[in-house]
């Protein structure tokens, strides 16, 4: 599964296993990662982008002006995540059949993985993405932060995993977190640490502020960990 056409197509037909849901929100935080991985190793501009065009075009196509997204803009009209979730694929096929299909088909190839996958850049989660998040959350996220964050994270770990770019220290470091919160908070359920945190929380935007702490605390715990483990060994 190379380009996203494909990936929309098995969002379509199995959400549960990639977005939890059928949620228009979930799927556009999810694509929004997975491109955000992509332009990271190919290079991609928004020419190269599949996608490129469909904000504009949904503005045209319910005559509006506003600034809000295409995920917005559906939901709005659909009024359930659900059926804005399957309202966009219906968009989404349409919104291709004004697009010539030679472009189409040479800007999936350009962002194909046939570049040697050495040159990706080591991918640093806290220092790169969830900086920018925390002292900026709105540019990222939008009404369901702490979900929006995690479908975020996964579109770019699959993408990433798409062209066969092994886990780097700080990703490895983040998948320790899932069963850290578990921990922590005694579930023994297979719940995501997005949906564990946002249970204790008041709503999504403090399970965000909360998600931030937690993160630090667990980051602080395992630097103490290797600290005690080199002392151990020391003696």
């Amino acid at each position: 599964m190379n380009n996203l056409s494909r990936l929309l197509q098995e969002i379509k037909d199995n959400p549960v296993k990639y977005i939890d849901k059928p949620s228009i929100t979930h799927l556009d935080s999810f694509v929004r990662g997975w491109y955000l991985s992509r332009i990271e190793h190919f290079g991609l501009n928004p020419q190269g982008y599949p996608m490129e065009g469909f904000d504009e075009w949904m503005k045209e196509r319910v005559k509006t002006t506003v600034s809000q997204s295409w995920a917005e803009i559906i939901l709005f009209f659909c009024r359930t995540e659900r059926n804005a979730f399957y309202s966009f694929f219906e968009e989404y096929e349409q919104f291709l059949k004004h697009k010539d299909d030679s472009k189409i088909q040479e800007s999936e190839e350009k962002a194909s993985p046939t570049e040697d996958n050495s040159k990706f850049r080591q991918f640093d989660i806290y220092n790169e993405i969830l900086k920018g998040i925390k002292k900026r959350p709105g540019i990222y996220l939008r009404t369901s932060p702490i979900t929006e964050l995690d479908m975020l994270l996964r579109g770019y770990s699959l993408a990433r995993r798409e062209v066969g770019i092994p886990p780097s220290e700080p990703e490895r470091e983040f998948e320790g977190f899932q069963s850290w919160v578990q921990e922590k908070y005694g579930i023994k359920s297979g719940q995501s640490w997005a949906k564990i945190i946002l249970f204790y929380s008041v709503d999504e935007h403090e399970a965000l502020q909360n998600f931030f702490e937690l993160f630090e605390e667990y980051l602080n715990r395992n630097k103490s960990l290797e600290v005690d483990e080199n002392i151990s060994r020391e003696c």
